[in-house]
């Protein structure tokens, strides 16, 4: 199963989708320093819910996550991502982490601006 790889610049923030990694010692730079990998969560340990959840209706995926959405915090995007095709959904304060994929076996990705990315697999 394809997984989605991401890495963020510690110093100012900035995020990069890898979509074919070299694995060569020079990794990614930002700011002058070498990027550091995501990693996703796979198990809640807080108050707050990031994993993403979903039910299988008809021919979709309802996907959701259980998590406030207030300025300061909040949901920035869902994924899917599959074998062949990935699908995103960009989310801002005040919306609902909600979204409707198509039913396909692949991982779903959640992403909280406070506690980066959360995975979950689609069966």
């Amino acid at each position: 199963m394809r997984e989605l790889k991401l890495k963020k610049c510690e110093s100012c923030g900035a995020i990069i989708k890898v979509i074919k990694d070299c694995h060569c010692p020079c990794n990614f730079v930002c700011c002058d320093e070498k990027m550091t990998d995501i990693i996703p969560n796979t198990v809640e340990a807080s108050l707050e819910k990031h994993i993403p959840t979903y039910e299988v209706e008809d021919d979709n995926l309802k996907v959701k996550v259980a998590h406030v959405m207030e300025e300061a915090h909040y949901i920035e995007w869902i994924s899917l991502v599959t074998d062949d095709e990935e699908y995103i959904k960009y989310f801002n304060p005040g919306d609902t982490p909600e979204v409707i994929f198509p039913n396909k076996k692949g991982i779903l990705y959640a992403y909280c601006n406070n506690h980066e990315l959360w995975s979950q697999e689609v069966k």
